[in-house]
């Protein structure tokens, strides 16, 4: 029987090791200690970071960041070991570096070197 490749026949589909990783998500918060209190409320999570103009909460499977208007696009970001191939890579404060591009729909996405 014939049937034609797909991506789960790849080596890397089948390799999780060599899957690229969800970082986090980032979405617009007005009031950053509001938002925090809101989600700590209602869900199980850990704040990684915290400060004005954004947060970073941890749950068991995902990181959710909360950014003030102006300071970051709502994206999502991913950890890539080849980050630098999509542009120059700035420093963050939290010692991460990174660049932002758009995919195809216009949506951000923030990729980031591997942690050191």
């Amino acid at each position: 029987m014939n049937r034609t490749a797909t991506a789960q026949d790849t080596p890397q589909a089948q390799t999780p090791a060599a899957l690229d990783a969800l970082d986090h998500v980032a979405i617009t918060a007005e009031d950053i200690p509001a938002a925090v209190a809101w989600y700590r409320q209602r869900f199980v999570c850990r704040v990684a970071y915290q400060d004005s103009t954004w947060a970073l909460l941890e749950f068991a499977n995902a990181r959710l960041a909360l950014v003030t208007p102006g300071e970051h696009p709502n994206h999502v970001g991913f950890v890539s070991p080849r980050a630098e191939e999509f542009g120059e890579l700035k420093p963050h404060r939290d010692g991460t570096r990174s660049v932002y591009v758009l995919d195809p729909s216009g949506n951000a996405v923030e990729i980031l070197a591997p942690y050191l």
